[in-house]
């Protein structure tokens, strides 16, 4: 099984124009939405974008298609001969893939800016850097068919669509997840104050996820537990809140014994012992359990951070015609029900439930519980402007790579 392994490594205002990393011209703030999960305002509302034409009829295939992906989204085989969705798309469209594993959110970025890929699949903290920077291209969900199949919750996000315009179609979704080693830690679990105010009972053995979005961890926490901070948005935090937010992530310091952001890692840290409570994917806990290694996760009272990724098109796309029939077919229902048992993810297709091998996978990944959604913040991109009445105020996605490099010491 592959997954994504991220981490922000290089600042952002050395890697992206001032429309990437928020406070200019080009945008107003991002945050997760009233209507596709928990946390604050329309973030989107007025968010000015380039002026970038839309597609307006599908042609014939250009034969070629090159896109910039996470792990595990494009397989063709190489990774293991049964999971193969490439190569039949190949055959059916004459559109030859090419593809770019993508390690980080700021890297398929980077990489989008030089003109010479079709598409990525973006998560939410890169989605709005690419619109606002006129990197991606509106799309027009008419010529995707299987757009119409999406859950109705994934359309029309704040971290995929500006002003009811959508700039992507939805591939799949996930929280990240408190999980701890129920043979070693007393009683069960329900509150991200076990990482955080109670995390010295676990010192040495506490784990986090290693990416400067984790500071939206922390911010979702105080959200519950210091109502004087009036955070209603864990990516929109103004002055006090965020460092509010770092100073309970540098208390947590002291506790952790491994930040992680390769899966695998994370994995055999639990396996051997060496974590015994933090952040994950689900994911991980099935791969753990089927090991034998006795773990549980909860999805905490507070909530959670998480992320709902979307395949994008370049508003330099080469191959435009292939780069929507690659998103038609990806989101098609057997397609992405071997995508989201492949990754580990809830899928976007209301359709792909019928086809998982899994006939409980969808259970398992909350594929249609709301309710269950209703409680994920999903990554976006931080930005100066707050989305609120608050106007320009907020910490941009540069000042939360400033503070994690300082968290981390």
């Amino acid at each position: 099984m592959t997954m994504r392994a991220t981490a922000a490594a290089v600042a952002c205002a050395a890697l992206f124009a001032a429309a990437g990393c928020g406070g200019s011209d080009n945008g107003g703030g991002g945050g997760a939405s009233t209507s596709g999960g928990a946390g604050g305002s329309k973030a989107s509302a007025g968010f000015k974008v380039p002026d970038v034409p839309m597609q307006k009829t599908l042609g014939a295939g250009e034969g070629k298609l090159n896109i910039i992906a996470w792990a595990g989204y494009a397989e063709d085989g190489s990774t293991d001969k049964k999971v193969d969705w490439v190569t039949p798309f190949e055959k059916q469209t004459g559109c030859q893939v090419s593809v770019k594993i993508g390690n980080t959110s700021d890297e398929m970025v980077t990489l989008m800016r030089t003109g010479q890929y079709d598409g990525v699949s973006a998560s939410g903290d890169a989605t709005l850097r690419l619109i606002a920077g006129g990197d991606v291209a509106p799309v027009n969900t008419s010529l995707v068919p299987n757009y119409a199949d999406v859950f109705q919750q994934l359309k029309n996000q704040d971290f995929n669509s500006v002003n009811g315009q959508m700039y992507g179609i939805p591939h799949g979704r996930g929280a990240n997840l408190l999980m701890w080693r129920s043979d070693k830690v007393p009683g069960s679990l329900d509150s991200w104050g076990a990482v955080f105010d109670q995390g010295s009972q676990y010192k040495g053995t506490l784990t986090a996820y290693d990416n400067p979005i984790y500071i939206a961890d922390a911010a979702l926490y105080l959200k519950a537990t210091k109502p004087d901070l009036k955070i209603t948005n864990p990516y929109e935090l103004d002055d006090k809140q965020f460092q509010a937010s770092v100073d309970l992530l540098k208390q947590q310091r002291a506790n952790i014994g491994e930040y992680w952001s390769d899966y695998t890692k994370e994995q055999a840290a639990f396996t051997s012992g060496d974590s015994t409570v933090g952040t994950t994917w689900q994911v991980i806990a099935n791969l753990l359990e089927a090991d034998k290694v006795k773990v549980k996760t909860t999805l905490p009272k507070e909530g959670a951070t998480g992320w709902s990724d979307t395949w994008m098109i370049s508003s330099k796309a080469a191959h435009p015609n292939c780069m929507y029939k690659w998103m038609d077919w990806i989101i098609s229902p057997k397609v992405n029900a071997e995508v989201a048992e492949w990754f580990g993810e809830a899928p976007s297709n209301a359709k792909s439930c019928a086809e998982t091998t899994d006939k409980n996978f969808c259970t398992t990944f909350h594929a249609d519980d709301q309710a269950y959604f209703d409680k994920v913040s999903y990554w976006t991109t931080p930005r100066k402007q707050c989305g609120d009445s608050r106007g320009d105020v907020c910490k941009d996605y540069s000042a939360w790579v400033q503070a994690w490099t300082e968290i981390k010491g």
